[in-house]
C-alpha cells in the first residue's frame, strides 16, 4: 500500500506463494491423498449403517481413529479450499483459479459420501455408552446428538451417494453461474460501464441524481440476465423440494432450522415479534424520506441514502483507528485482534472489476482470517467493517477447538459480529451532534431494516417459491410478482411505489443453503440482547463471552443462551431485543423532525 488512505488487498502468502506453487500443489496433493486413505479405512471398518449397535472397545477405537482423522482433513481442506476461493472472490475470471475449484468440488463428493456413511453409522450404534466409554466422543456430544437426528432423515448410502455427485451439475452449478454472472456483470450508468457491485456501491451516493440514475440503470440490466438466473433458481428449489421429501422433511424449513441449531418455535417467536416490529421501521422510513425532502413512504433508491452530517470522511486510515480503539473498550484482545487483522493485510476492501459484491468473512487456519469487502468512505462501511471483523474474532476464540467442533450454525455465526457492530454504534454515537447522531443512527437502522424487514421479505418470497415450485418451473414475470409481493407484506408503507421486483437476481443467498435468510435476523437480536445482558453486568459477562463464541459447536441455541438466562423459545425475548431498536428509531424520528 502506498499510503494509508489507498484500500488494500488481501494477502494470502503466509499461506502458499501463488496458486502455481510447489507448496500449494503438495497441499492440494495431500488433501487428495488423506481423503483416499480415510476412504480405505472406511471401508477396512465396515463404516455405515449397521445392526451391530453394541459399543465395544474396538468400536470407540475406530471412533476415534476416525475422527480425527475427519479433522485432520478438515483444517488442510479448509485451507486449501478457502485460498482458491479467496483468488475467486476478489476476480472471478480467474480461470486457473476456477479450474481449481471445479476439481475441488469434484473431491468434495467423496467426502459428502463418507459423511453420509458416518452419520449413518453413528445414528446406528449406541452413542450414549460411546460418551461414557470415550473423552472425545463425550467431548464431541452435540455433533453426534446431531448425527442421530441426520440419520433418521438419511436415504440410502447408493442415493445418498449419486445426490452428492449430481450436485455438481445441479445445485453447486446453477449457484456458481449466479456467483460467475452477476459479479461479471456490468452495468451502463450514464457513459461509463461499471460492474454491478460498483453500481450498487452507488445507492449509497450523496448525490440522489446518482442514486436514481445507479437504481434505473441497475433495474434496466438484470432483466439481460434474468432468464439463466430464472432457471438456476427453479433448478436449485426442484432439488432442494426432491431431497428434503426423500429424506423424510415433512418441509425443506424443517432441515433448515435443524441444521441452524433451533426449532420452529423459536423460529415462530422470532418471526411474530419481527412481524410486530414492522410498523416501527415504517416510521424510520418515513422520517428518513422527510428528511429527504418528500412525505410519505421512502423511495427504494434512497433506501441507503446518507442523511445527516458526518464529521469524517471515514477515510480508510479514520476507519482502522477508530474501530481498533473502541474494540479496546469491550476488551483488549478484540482490539489487538483487530490491529493484527489490518497490519497483516488480512482484508481485501477496493471495489473492483470481477469482485464479488458484498462482504464475508472466511477462515483460513485456526484463529485466522480473510475478510472480504467493497468499502466506500461512509458509516456504514465503518459498521460492515467491524461486523466482519467481529467474525474473524469469533473465529479466534474457536482457535483452540477442532473442526468438529468449531463449525457453527448460521443462526450462532452472527453473534460477535453483531455485538462488534454494536460497540462501534455506541462510541459513535457518544459525545456526536444531532447532524452526526442522525447519520450515525441511520447507518445503524439501515442495516437493521435490511437484517428484519428485507430479510422478512426474502424469508416470505424462498417460502413462496419452494411452494410453487413443487408442480412446476416459474418464468421470470412470476418471481419477479412473487418477490414485489413479498416486499409489500414487509415494507408496506414505508415505501413509496417503487420496489426492486429483481431482488431475487441480486441476492446469492437463494443460490445456496437452503432458506440462508432468517439466521441473519437471529443473529442481529441475539447479539443485541446478549450486549443489553453486558451492559447490565459488564465484568461477569465479558469473563464469559469468549467462552461463549468458543462454545457456539457444542449445543443447540436454545442450551448456550441458557448460559445468560436467556430464553429463545419466549416472544419476551425477542420483543426486549426490538425494543432497544424501537428506542433508536425514537431517537431518530425525534432528531428527523427537529432538523426539519
Amino acid at each position: 500500500m502506498s499510503n494509508e488512505n489507498e484500500l488494500p488487498h488481501w494477502d494470502l502468502t503466509p499461506y502458499y506463494p501463488s496458486l502455481t506453487s510447489e507448496t500449494f500443489k503438495a497441499a492440494y496433493q495431500q488433501v487428495l491423498t488423506q481423503i483416499g486413505e480415510l476412504t480405505e479405512r472406511f471401508d477396512r471398518y465396515q463404516i455405515g449403517s449397521t445392526t451391530d449397535t453394541v459399543v465395544t472397545d474396538e468400536t470407540v477405537r475406530v471412533y476415534e481413529e476416525l475422527a480425527q482423522a475427519f479433522d485432520t482433513l478438515e483444517l488442510v481442506n479448509n485451507l486449501v479450499s478457502s485460498y482458491v476461493y479467496a483468488h475467486i472472490s476478489t476476480d472471478t475470471t480467474n480461470e486457473l483459479a476456477q479450474g481449481i475449484a471445479s476439481e475441488l468440488r469434484g473431491q468434495s463428493v467423496a467426502l459428502q459420501t463418507l459423511a453420509v456413511r458416518w452419520v449413518a453409522w453413528l445414528g446406528s450404534i449406541d452413542t450414549e455408552t460411546l460418551k461414557a466409554k470415550s473423552g472425545l466422543a463425550s467431548l464431541y456430544a452435540y455433533p453426534l446428538e446431531q448425527a442421530k437426528v441426520g440419520a433418521q432423515h438419511q436415504m440410502s448410502s447408493p442415493e445418498e451417494e449419486l445426490a452428492a455427485q449430481l450436485s455438481l451439475s445441479g445445485t453447486a452449478a446453477w449457484g456458481r453461474l449466479h456467483s460467475d454472472m452477476t459479479s461479471q456483470l456490468t452495468v451502463a450508468v450514464g457513459d461509463q460501464k461499471l460492474p454491478m457491485a460498483m453500481v450498487r456501491v452507488l445507492s449509497s451516493d450523496a448525490d440522489a441524481k446518482v442514486r436514481r440514475d445507479a437504481y434505473d440503470a441497475e433495474l434496466a440490466t438484470w432483466p439481460t440476465v434474468a432468464l439463466p438466473l430464472a432457471a438456476a433458481m427453479n433448478g436449485i428449489k426442484h432439488e432442494t423440494n426432491v431431497l428434503a421429501t426423500r429424506r423424510g422433511w415433512a418441509d425443506p424449513l424443517d432441515e433448515a432450522v435443524w441444521e441452524n441449531g433451533i426449532d420452529r418455535a423459536t423460529l415462530s417467536a422470532m418471526l411474530d415479534a419481527a412481524n410486530a416490529a414492522f410498523p416501527d421501521f415504517r416510521r424510520y422510513m418515513k422520517a428518513k424520506a422527510n428528511l429527504l425532502g418528500y412525505d410519505g413512504g421512502l423511495h427504494w433508491f434512497d433506501m441507503f441514502a446518507p442523511v445527516g452530517a458526518e464529521s469524517s470522511k471515514w477515510s480508510w486510515s479514520v476507519a482502522k483507528d477508530f474501530v481498533a480503539t473502541h474494540f479496546d473498550s469491550f476488551t483488549p484482545r478484540l482490539g489487538e485482534f483487530a490491529r493484527r487483522a489490518f497490519t497483516e493485510n488480512w482484508i481485501d476492501a477496493e471495489p473492483r472489476p470481477g469482485k464479488e459484491g458484498g462482504a464475508f468473512c472466511m477462515g483460513m487456519v485456526p484463529g485466522e482470517s480473510r475478510i472480504l469487502q467493497n468499502y466506500n468512505p461512509s458509516f456504514d462501511a465503518v459498521s460492515t467493517l467491524a461486523h466482519e471483523l467481529g467474525h474473524g474474532y469469533h473465529n479466534l476464540c474457536l482457535e483452540h477447538r477442532p473442526p468438529t467442533i468449531a463449525s457453527t450454525p448460521m443462526t450462532l455465526a452472527e453473534t460477535a459480529s453483531i455485538f462488534c457492530e454494536t460497540i462501534i454504534k455506541n462510541a459513535a454515537l457518544d459525545g456526536a451532534p444531532a447532524d452526526e447522531q442522525l447519520s450515525i443512527l441511520e447507518a445503524s437502522l439501515q442495516g437493521q431494516c435490511q437484517v428484519v424487514v428485507d430479510i422478512s421479505s426474502r424469508f416470505l418470497f424462498e417460502q413462496s417459491v419452494l411452494e410453487q415450485r413443487k408442480t412446476r418451473e416459474l418464468s421470470v414475470d412470476e418471481l419477479c410478482g412473487i418477490m414485489a409481493k413479498a416486499q409489500d407484506e414487509t415494507y408496506g408503507d414505508g415505501l413509496s411505489d417503487h420496489r426492486h421486483n429483481y431482488m431475487w437476481a441480486v441476492k446469492g443467498h437463494y443460490y445456496g443453503a437452503t432458506y440462508y435468510n432468517y439466521p441473519y435476523m437471529f443473529g442481529l437480536l441475539f447479539g443485541l440482547g446478549l450486549y443489553a445482558c453486558y451492559q447490565k453486568t459488564p465484568d461477569t459477562f465479558v469473563a464469559g463471552y469468549d467462552d461463549l463464541l468458543s462454545s457456539t459447536g457444542m449445543g443447540d441455541a436454545a442450551t448456550l443462551a441458557e448460559r445468560f438466562g436467556v430464553d429463545i423459545r419466549s416472544r419476551a425475548f425477542w420483543d426486549a431485543s426490538f425494543d432497544v431498536i424501537r428506542a433508536d428509531i425514537d431517537r431518530f424520528v425525534a432528531l428527523a423532525e427537529a432538523a426539519n
